[in-house]
């Protein structure tokens, strides 16, 4: 049975998009230093259909291919959506579901690359799950990993911790209800620019 994992890049103070962010400034401002491991390395790892191509280390392409290689289905939040413009058309995965309280009806049709979820995000993931067959889901937006990390869907959460400190912006964790989250370490790799770290979520 796959899990439901959780990727990011995020500051050492916890942001996973600095301030100001926008549709024009998708990452805010200086935003952009997390992802710049993305692309200053050798190994050449292929997302959205081949429309994007990440450039990493070898030690991050490791982590990623073995974080990233058994997904099935993604999840994502309907602000991403809009500041991405839906990715084009080419979202970095398919099948990928969007969580909104009202779909984009341009987006309604029978050849969307988009499910769009308006009852919960629970549904959201037991959707995903389905849809995944048996591989991992991603939940891949810090509102929709919150709300399903207290809803105690989360299995494992995987961080590239970069060594900056945005001072504002988006935050990877809010004020998370109910007792205490328990994490257990599955990894940490050094790599060029970022600090990779595996958790598991003790349940």
């Amino acid at each position: 049975m796959g899990k439901v994992i959780y990727h990011t890049a995020v500051s050492l103070d916890g942001f996973v998009a600095g301030p100001n962010d926008s549709p024009e400034n998708g990452l805010g401002d200086g935003g952009e230093k997390l992802h710049e491991w993305y692309f200053n390395g050798s190994v050449e790892i292929p997302t959205s259909d081949g429309q994007l191509i990440l450039k990493v280390s070898p030690e991050s392409a490791r982590v990623l291919q073995e974080v990233t290689g058994g997904i099935g289905a993604e999840i994502w939040g309907r602000r991403t959506f809009d500041f991405t413009q839906g990715w084009g058309g080419h979202p970095p995965l398919r099948p990928c579901f969007i969580v909104t309280h009202r779909a984009p009806q341009e987006w309604v049709r029978p050849d969307s690359p988009f499910i769009f979820v308006t009852d919960s995000v629970e549904s959201a993931v037991r959707q995903a799950k389905a849809a995944a067959g048996g591989k991992d889901v991603a939940v891949a937006t810090a509102s929709i990993f919150q709300q399903a990390l207290a809803a105690g869907l989360v299995d494992e959460i995987h961080l590239s911790m970069v060594p900056v400190m945005l001072g504002g912006g988006v935050r990877m964790f809010g004020l998370l209800p109910g007792p205490p989250v328990d994490l257990e370490i599955l990894r940490v790799a050094e790599a060029p620019g970022v600090t990779h770290i595996s958790y598991r979520v003790i349940k």
